[in-house]
Formats: C-alpha cells, structure tokens, sequence
C-alpha cells in the first residue's frame, strides 16, 4: 500500500487483510515463504501488504506494535488484528482467519 488514502480507502471495503512488516525483520520473511498459499486459500478478502516504517502514524493509530501482524478490516471497523508473536506458523494464521470466518 502506498499511501494514507488508498489505506482508508481499503479499510472501508467489504473486508480486507493488510498485512504490516518491514523489510528488515527476520519474521516477515518467514511469514512471506508460506502466506501465498494461505492468501490462495483465503481469498473471501483482498490482501494488502503495508511498510510499518513507511507509515508510523498508521501503525501507530491502529496499535501495530509488533511485525508481521495480520489486521482484518470490513467497513471501517477493524474485526481481527493478528500480532506478530502468534503468525509465526502457517497453522496460527490459518486458526486466525477461521476464527474470523474468512
């Protein structure tokens, strides 16, 4: 995502997942080798990804404290919010977006 705009825009769909990390954390890349598959087998909602470091303010404002983290919005509200100390395994994201029914 690259900008403020487009992230409220996004937030305000039908439901989307916006998945906050950073280029240089070792656990957004761990998280990156398995989520294709999962985002193929989830596909109810749109999947974004946004650059933490690029926009503090929204992390800040939404209370992403950790990477990668997994927040789950559907008409401006955010539903679900995965943190980064339980999207470690494909088996925690998969639990996560069943919980939301996605």
């Amino acid at each position: 995502m690259t900008s403020v705009e487009k992230f409220s825009e996004v937030i305000n769909s039908d439901g989307a997942i916006i998945k906050f990390d950073t280029t240089w954390c070792p656990d957004c890349r761990r998280l990156e080798a398995f989520i294709g598959e999962i985002i193929e087998n989830h596909n109810s909602v749109t999947w974004y990804s946004m650059d933490k470091d690029e926009f503090p303010e929204i992390a800040e404002k939404y209370n992403v404290m950790g990477i990668p983290s997994l927040l789950y919005y559907k008409g401006g509200e955010k539903l679900g919010h995965l943190h980064s100390a339980n999207a470690k395994t494909p088996e925690q994201v998969n639990e996560y977006l069943e919980g939301l029914g996605i």
